[in-house]
């Protein structure tokens, strides 16, 4: 079949008056051929019509070759062998190539592993809550959402605060329990290292132990734990609702105050974090709440936790009022002998 390049150059010339005779010296073929062409309408037909069609590309003969099959046999026996290895165990059987080639090529053979399915650590009604802090900045300062997240409906409960240590916490999940209306049986702590892993320093030097928290969670009712046992299947459970906080509700709105900022949360927790479809449970949080975990809650304490720690904190002792400055007359040792009765 006549080639599409051929046939362009054969109208233009045959179109510009070349001699047939010469076309076909020129283009390597005889005078019946080009006669044959002609008469079988071949120059004649649209160009475009035809599709183009292009062959495979010649197999580029490489180094490497001879020693694909003992690399594919290596990496299906060893899926993370790295290249450098390889290269080292070719090179010892008479590879004389470069580092790139084979790079290129395990990258290409390398098998994927296949990843393990995910599975989830979900939790009973009313079993399981977590906590967290999260660091904001506005205008006015640096302030820390306390979230509360309850494991089975995702019910999300947070509240900023301008420091992140025992009081907040503490009075924070307080007004948690008793917005949901009772407390889970236990609180997952996410990275909280005041409470979880060292001591915290409060003002007014009052130093409050981990033992102080326990025995905050023994008044509530809760058991407090750390993330690390249950991590890869709890972890997202938490940031996933600080990003959740940082992206929908913090970002792209405007905070006069603190007070302006408390109204926002409080109306965002209600008419939007806690009432849209949830990703995972496919269900909205408050209404998965009322419906199932609600009534599964533990009952509040009668009243709230007193710390005594936390009280002297509050009522430190105010600091000593500055000594009043002594203006002291300088005078010549001429005076003070004049006042003694001597001579000056």
């Amino acid at each position: 079949m006549i080639g599409r390049e051929t046939r362009m150059l054969l109208r233009h010339y045959l179109e510009q008056g070349g001699s047939k005779s010469a076309l076909a010296r020129q283009l390597g073929i005889s005078r019946d051929t080009l006669h044959r062409w002609i008469r079988a309408g071949d120059l004649d037909r649209d160009l475009d019509a035809t599709p183009l069609r292009y062959g495979p590309r010649p197999a580029v003969h490489t180094k490497l070759d001879r020693f694909k099959d003992i690399i594919t046999a290596r990496l299906a026996a060893y899926p993370e062998l790295s290249a450098v290895r390889l290269l080292e165990e070719i090179r010892a059987a008479g590879y004389g190539g470069g580092y790139s080639q084979l790079k290129a090529f395990v990258r290409q053979v390398r098998p994927v592993p296949t990843p393990e399915p995910i599975v989830r650590f979900e939790t009973p009604a009313g079993k399981q809550a977590q906590v967290d802090f999260a660091r904001f900045t506005f205008p006015f300062g640096v302030r820390y959402a306390l979230l509360v997240v309850l494991g089975y409906s995702r019910l999300l409960w947070c509240r900023f605060y301008p420091r992140q240590d025992m009081r907040p916490l503490i009075s924070g999940l307080e007004d948690a329990f008793r917005s949901f209306g009772g407390v889970p049986q236990e609180l997952l702590f996410d990275q909280m290292k005041a409470v979880i892993t060292r001591d915290l320093r409060l003002e007014g030097g009052a130093l409050i132990h981990n033992l102080e928290f326990l025995r905050f969670a023994a008044h509530w009712g809760f058991t407090p734990r750390a993330c690390r046992p249950y991590r890869a299947q709890t972890k997202g459970k938490v940031e996933r609702p600080v990003r959740y906080v940082r992206g929908n509700f913090v970002y792209g709105r405007t905070f006069l105050h603190d007070g302006d900022l408390d109204q926002q949360r409080e109306h965002w927790l209600e008419r939007v974090a806690n009432v849209r479809v949830h990703g995972t449970t496919g269900e909205p949080p408050q209404m998965r709440f009322e419906r199932d975990e609600r009534a599964q809650l533990q009952p509040l304490a009668l009243r709230g936790y007193t710390s005594l720690v936390l009280e002297e904190a509050r009522t430190a002792l105010p600091r000593r009022a500055p000594r009043p400055v002594v203006d002291v007359e300088k005078r010549s040792l001429a005076v003070y002998a004049q006042l003694a009765g001597g001579v000056a």
